[in-house]
């Protein structure tokens, strides 16, 4: 999308977060809450971070996924730990011309909830190493470094 003020290509941000804690039968591995998106328009019927969005004009990207967070799934005062960011592109219309900003949180108030069930069918605790499919593929990506332990500051998607 172009500005017509300067002419310039405009990037579209969002924000994402991913809750992780260690599963519940003591082995020691990760678990990532996930939604099952419906009725978006994007990626529906694939699963995706529990909370995502737009970054507000005005507003940063912490500020955004903490918002997304309690719009989304009902928790706050998160302890969020940056991952990555990611510049993307579908190489079809400028919408498609993104920057995203990842993080996790590992503590946070409230316990997670649908609270968009027109957006979200559901919310499922899944080991990091046996995701559901399909995965939003930007996202799976993100959180195949996330098991790994191999994410960097900065990553691309789609060029």
């Amino acid at each position: 999308m172009t500005d017509p003020s300067h002419g310039r290509f405009v990037v579209v941000p969002a924000a994402y977060l991913f809750l992780l804690r260690e599963g519940p039968d003591g082995s020691g591995g990760q678990e990532v809450l996930l939604q099952l998106r419906q009725n978006t328009g994007y990626m529906d019927d694939h699963w995706a971070a529990a909370a995502a969005g737009h970054v507000e004009r005005g507003e940063t990207a912490y500020a955004a996924v903490a918002r997304e967070a309690s719009e989304e799934i009902g928790v706050g005062h998160l302890f969020l730990q940056f991952v990555t960011s990611m510049q993307r592109t579908a190489h079809a219309e400028p919408i498609d011309e993104r920057i995203d900003f990842f993080f996790t949180a590992t503590s946070w108030s409230g316990e997670p909830r649908i609270v968009e069930p027109e957006k979200c069918a559901e919310l499922r605790w899944c080991r990091l190493d046996d995701l559901p499919d399909p995965v939003v593929p930007h996202e799976r990506a993100v959180l195949d470094g996330i098991r790994t332990g191999t994410s960097v500051p900065y990553t691309t998607f789609g060029f």
